[in-house]
């Protein structure tokens, strides 16, 4: 099956083909971060006349890039949600279209199954079942994963995601935008050891997590080295940095370690924009090898947002039989916990597992 992805969630366009034969065969990507740099975030409706402005010269370039034209095509996949209104609009308005004039199904899928997901393009995939570190700059979950679409919730973030609080520690430290990866970036010059940041909520059984207490932590301590200036001085940023980014790379590790030891999983991917993140890939390595725990991650361009991760996600929909009536479906706010609320599919012919939609919320 030849599908079509199509990703416009937030601030960047997407476009991948993926054939379930001969894997991905084409992706292209356009990031609007030099459009809403000047406005230090996305704002929406730019970012909805942008994407409205460059996926058909992309759906172009990625269709001759594969090698196909469009009535090569035997699905299509959007991400549905979640994400910004009008951004999600503008993918779901292209991909039905685009499926009503050729004829094919076409599929809404959740932004987050694609992210979990995305390790499956690559050439050593992980074996289900494992156990999800989802950690993006909208979310930071631990999922446990049987097969596609049977997930069970192990923790998240009470308060801010991980992402969300590296971007907005990094606006605190007057960093370029976007911050969380400027902030990475400077906490490899810093000292690591000088500021001992608290590791939230690992003083206690459980896998959620809190992040917004290390933002005002780290409020503290601008105000307490500034003297009479703004910010302090060049290498007390990037000791803050250091330390900040290492109090969310321990937390997030703890709570995996925790994780993999409670499911008695011995795989562990982790999934998302933070996923990127080479010092949380170093120790997440380092620590769970000695767990027996082996890590799975996808390559850098596939841990944002992508239109491969989606073209993936939706081929193993639409194998199962899955697609979207002639409406165009955009939720903004779409919990993982009800991922879809079709009738329960059949076993994927491709896939061992069967695809379903059940998700289960245990407390911890």
């Amino acid at each position: 099956m030849l599908v079509l992805g199509i990703e416009t969630s937030c601030d960047e366009t997407g476009v991948a083909v993926y054939d379930s034969d001969r894997g991905l065969l084409a992706h292209t990507l356009y990031s609007q971060v030099k459009l809403h740099a000047d406005y230090g975030g996305v704002v929406p409706e730019l970012a909805s006349r942008d994407h409205i402005r460059k996926i058909l010269p992309l759906l172009d370039e990625v269709l001759e890039s594969a090698g196909v034209i469009k009535q090569d095509l035997d699905g299509i996949a959007y991400t549905a949600g979640p994400g910004l209104m009008g951004a999600l609009m503008v993918g779901g308005a292209m991909g039905t279209a685009l499926g009503f004039a050729l004829g094919i199904p076409v599929v809404g899928v959740h932004h987050m199954e694609a992210h979990l997901l995305a390790p499956m393009l690559e050439n050593n995939p992980p074996d289900f079942p494992f156990v999800a570190l989802l950690v993006s700059g909208g979310h930071t979950q631990l999922v446990s994963v049987a097969s596609i679409g049977d997930y069970e919730l192990l923790g998240e973030s009470l308060d801010d995601a991980a992402g969300e609080a590296f971007d907005k520690t990094a606006k605190m430290l007057d960093l370029d935008y976007p911050g969380g990866p400027v902030l990475a970036k400077l906490a490899e010059q810093g000292e690591i050891e000088r500021f001992t940041f608290p590791r939230p909520m690992t003083d206690r059984p459980g896998l959620d997590f809190s992040f917004s207490g290390l933002k005002t932590f780290t409020r503290n301590l601008i105000d307490k080295h500034r003297g009479n200036d703004v910010l302090p001085d060049d290498q007390t940023i990037a000791d803050i940095c250091a330390g900040f980014q290492e109090a969310v790379v321990d937390t997030l590790v703890i709570k995996c370690k925790r994780a993999a030891i409670a499911s008695r999983i011995s795989t562990l991917v982790i999934a998302g924009g933070v996923s990127a993140n080479t010092r949380l890939r170093h120790k997440l390595e380092v620590v769970l090898k000695e767990e027996g725990v082996e890590v799975f991650y996808a390559r850098h361009e596939f841990c944002t947002d992508n239109g491969a991760m989606i073209a993936y996600a939706g081929c193993q929909r639409l194998l199962a039989g899955e697609s979207n009536p002639l409406s165009i479906t955009a939720t903004p706010r779409w919990p993982l916990a009800f991922p879809y609320n079709h009738l329960p599919l059949p076993t994927t012919p491709s896939w061992s597992n069967t695809v379903g939609g059940g998700f289960v919320r245990r407390n911890n």
